[in-house]
């Protein structure tokens, strides 16, 4: 050990400066293929949102193609944050439609610094913005509280909705057993979201479910049915 040429302070030290010597390069890298972006196609677009310091919290861009599809499909649209498998384990959230084929389009793209109502109220707006102010009419996403807030407060013409797919994940997730192992209990569910038109056939069907399976002070099963209209 006393042959090593430097000691862990200075080998953390390197590192630090390594890893932002990389941060920066990456900024540089996509300053440079926005602007290829856009000499290709003028309808490129993106918006950036920096801190007191300067330094960039989230990053926004769409293309000719995804703003074109938006003025045509753009009504009802859904905005997920599930995404972390860059390296900076940034949110990235990305605004997906559905076309006349019923196939997926992307929208845009952002990455995000955090998940904070304030970020979100950034990200809705400028959307909006980048899409020539036109604003969905009913939007879908995951149950993420600040995201809701803000849309309430951005959004407030816009009718919010929770996604099916990340309800039933969350289902699974804290129902446990009940929902995993029963077959019969996982076909009721889904057919009371997917099929039950009316109140009064939803609310029946949801009684019947919770009393027959005995969840009646289950807290996600509360949770769900007080914000039912979501």
């Amino acid at each position: 050990m006393e042959n090593v040429p430097f000691n862990k302070r200075s080998l953390n030290y390197m590192c630090k400066r390594m890893n932002q010597e990389a941060a920066d390069d990456d900024i540089r890298k996509t300053v440079e293929l926005f602007s290829e972006l856009k000499k290709n196609d003028p309808m490129f677009a993106d918006s950036v949102l920096v801190d007191s310091d300067s330094k960039i919290q989230a990053l926004m861009w769409t293309n000719g193609k995804s703003r074109y599809q938006y003025r045509m499909f753009g009504d009802a649209i859904t905005f997920d944050t599930t995404y972390r498998t860059n390296q900076y384990d940034m949110p990235f959230g990305l605004f997906v439609g559905v076309n006349h084929h019923f196939q997926s389009i992307i929208l845009g793209g952002v990455m995000m610094r955090n998940e904070k109502e304030e970020t979100f109220d950034w990200v809705f707006k400028e959307f909006v913005s980048l899409m020539g102010g036109k604003a969905p009419v009913t939007i879908l996403t995951d149950q993420c509280r600040a995201m809701e807030l803000s849309i309430a407060n951005v959004l407030p013409g816009t009718k919010h909705h929770w996604c099916k797919w990340h309800v039933l994940r969350r289902a699974k997730e804290f129902l446990g057993p009940v929902y995993t192992m029963n077959r019969d209990f996982r076909d009721e569910l889904h057919k009371i979201l997917e099929y039950m038109l009316t109140v009064d056939e939803f609310e029946a069907a949801w009684g019947n479910l919770i009393h027959k399976y005995s969840l009646q002070d289950h807290p996600m099963m509360t949770q769900i049915y007080e914000l039912r209209m979501k």
